[in-house]
């Protein structure tokens, strides 16, 4: 026999709009690649549903935080949960400020990086960041030099465009500066692709019309990067 809460979960799976809210965690970069196409167009077509996203530069466990669904690169997805792979293309990138390369030229292979002065970051675990490069199956990893380290690629962004040295961040993070002439990008065959993102949760029974809702968006939003 049903009991309350299953029958309110049903009933709450049948309603024709969606409500409530739906809790998602997310690294910052990833957060910020889907916010304007997926998370703020969700919610524009369903503003009865409350989203709250908290982001964080570990990866929790979902079910235990209390989260409905967590937003990761593929391959950093538990095995045990549902992914929703959403098709984006990803890389790093290596930027600096139009100033800063006609000063102090560019470099043309990683191991230049050493000539070269470089903005830090440190990770949530408080280690520095090693800067991954890869060409033709060459991996190599660079520990930079620089006079500023920072924990957040907004402020490297700031740094870099301020010509305070080349820094290493996310290319969605910038592709509008890019694009704007604000920054140069450098090294850029030597920052090949990376996982796609995803979105993820556990398996459950009679889920509230607005999980549903937002799974269906996000397919959607696959297949529109499909096709780009």
């Amino acid at each position: 026999m049903m009991d309350i809460h299953d029958a309110m979960l049903t009933v709450q799976s049948l309603q024709e709009t969606p409500t409530g809210t739906l809790r998602i965690n997310a690294f910052a970069t990833a957060a910020r690649e889907v916010m304007e196409p997926l998370i703020l167009s969700f919610m524009q077509r369903y503003p009865q549903v409350h989203i709250d996203l908290v982001t964080e530069g570990r990866i929790v466990d979902i079910v235990a935080a209390g989260f409905d669904l967590g937003l990761r690169p593929a391959d950093l997805v538990p095995t045990d949960m549902i992914a929703v792979p959403l098709g984006t293309k990803r890389s790093n990138a290596v930027v600096a400020s139009p100033d800063f390369v006609r000063t102090h030229g560019s470099p043309t292979v990683p191991a230049d990086l050493y000539r070269f002065r470089c903005i830090r970051a440190r990770l949530p675990n408080n280690a520095l960041l090693r800067w991954k490069f890869e060409k033709d199956g060459n991996a190599v990893q660079i520990d930079v030099q620089g006079s500023l380290t920072l924990d957040e690629s907004s402020l490297v962004r700031i740094a870099a465009q301020n010509g305070v040295g080349l820094g290493y961040v996310m290319e969605a993070d910038v592709r509008d500066d890019i694009a704007a002439g604000r920054l140069v990008r450098v090294l850029e065959d030597w920052t090949p692709s990376l996982a796609p993102l995803a979105l993820y949760y556990s398996g459950r029974k009679n889920p509230p019309a607005a999980f549903s809702a937002f799974i269906q968006a996000a397919r959607d939003f696959a297949n529109s990067q499909k096709a780009r």
